[in-house]
């Protein structure tokens, strides 16, 4: 996943910046209005998973190549109130230009990763992984979905080219769920694997004799999807779906599917508190 960050973020994090500074920093400029070398602390106001410390630092590349880090944290540590994460130095104008889009990156990031950690550690110790969905703030999911990874949780397809998932209305286009799984199995490579949502028993019946490689129990109640677990029998993997959050996904665990995915991971996450502070010329 860090691979394809290095290969992917410098364009998204130009067009943060871009947002921000239009023309020019005007408050900056009215009080720095020339070189000064500075440094600035990195702090943790509240207890949580920290992710995206990449990204922060590539902020400050990106304005002044020259920016030095010192952090004494790594993503996925779990960091408490209070905690000096690092410093980071730089021309001072440098910092003060770039200290909102890092820290919204960071803050947003690791938010993700502390929400997705609080889930993970109620399904440890059972079959059943958490996962993301695609419910994700328009460019910023190549972000949000690394930092479901570093709080514990896995990725579902990544966008609408890397999997197959025949949803409702994708079921109603085709007439049915085995017309759609047919068609997919046409259309499709032969290493996709072919991801069916369904809603009522019925419809599982249709999935498993169609050969969906996976069932999606969407917005079932825990009795009908334990009973459509009895019947998928192995024959597919299986995943739940609808409104999972980290108060009711407890309820889930002893259901036996192979996946839960949830996206609050994503979209109700709230930040995690950080801050730059203690700005001092050097």
């Amino acid at each position: 996943m860090r691979e394809l960050m290095n290969l992917n973020v410098d364009n998204l994090i130009l067009q943060a910046l871009r947002e921000d500074i239009t023309s020019e920093d005007i408050t900056t400029n009215s009080v720095m209005p020339k070189y000064q070398l500075g440094e600035v602390d990195l702090i943790c106001k509240q207890d949580g998973i920290l992710a995206g410390l990449y990204v922060f630092k590539r902020v400050f590349e990106l304005l002044d190549g020259d920016t030095v880090f010192d952090m004494e944290a790594e993503d996925g540590d779990e960091v408490k109130s209070g905690q000096i994460l690092g410093r980071v130095k730089a021309d001072i104008r440098v910092l003060l230009e770039g200290e909102r889009t890092a820290l919204n990156y960071l803050q947003r990031m690791s938010g993700i990763a502390t929400y997705t950690h609080s889930i993970a550690v109620l399904l440890e110790g059972s079959k059943t992984k958490l996962l993301d969905t695609r419910k994700t703030t328009p460019n910023m999911r190549i972000f949000e979905k690394y930092s479901v990874k570093v709080g514990g949780g896995y990725n579902h397809r990544y966008n609408l080219s890397d999997g197959i998932l025949l949803k409702d209305n994708h079921i109603s286009a085709a007439g049915g769920v085995a017309k759609a799984v047919k068609m997919a199995k046409e259309y499709a490579p032969f290493v996709r694997k072919i991801e069916v949502e369904v809603e009522n028993l019925d419809m599982v019946k249709e999935a498993i004799e169609a050969g969906a490689d996976i069932i999606m129990l969407d917005n079932m109640d825990k009795e009908t999807m334990k009973e459509a677990i009895r019947m998928i029998d192995g024959k597919a993997e299986t995943e739940c779906s609808g409104n999972v959050t980290r108060e009711n996904v407890a309820g889930l665990i002893d259901i036996g599917v192979d996946y839960i995915s949830s996206g609050a991971l994503t979209h109700s996450a709230p930040i995690l508190d950080l801050s730059l502070k203690g700005l001092r010329k050097l």
